[in-house]
């Protein structure tokens, strides 16, 4: 009980109680960077680590370089899958003209939600026809 007062009106999830003692800590390296925008960064990273040639600035999210590094090569990007890409690796054209045909009779039939106007329009042309 006695250890609860002395958290009670602590801010517990800001305020760290552990100290560095008996802590041994990694080696470490600093990085800098160069941002596109003119601005230079300084990151921390272990010895061990492998270190990234490009970096996000943290104050405008552009790219960085790292300092003593060229620019890795691009790597190639895949063009983006449209709607009609996937819908043709599900059917195939003549599925899809054949269904086209179905969904136009019954749209001119009157058959379908929002087609009245199409099958008065259609009906018309019959007429003069």
């Amino acid at each position: 009980m006695a250890e609860r007062s002395t958290l009670r009106g602590s801010r517990l999830g800001a305020t760290s109680y552990e100290d560095e003692r008996g802590v041994e800590f990694a080696d470490r390296q600093a990085v800098i960077y160069d941002c596109a925008h003119g601005h230079r960064f300084e990151m921390t990273f272990s010895v061990e680590a492998e270190v990234p040639a490009l970096w996000d600035c943290p104050r405008c999210g552009a790219q960085a370089l790292r300092v003593e590094t060229d620019r890795p090569a691009d790597k190639p990007a895949k063009p983006p899958r449209t709607h009609w890409d996937m819908l043709l690796e599900r059917r195939s054209v003549e599925d899809l003209e054949i269904l086209l045909d179905e969904r136009l009779e019954l749209l001119r039939a009157g058959l379908l939600p929002g087609g009245a106007h199409l099958a008065t329009a259609a009906r018309g042309r019959k007429k003069t026809a």
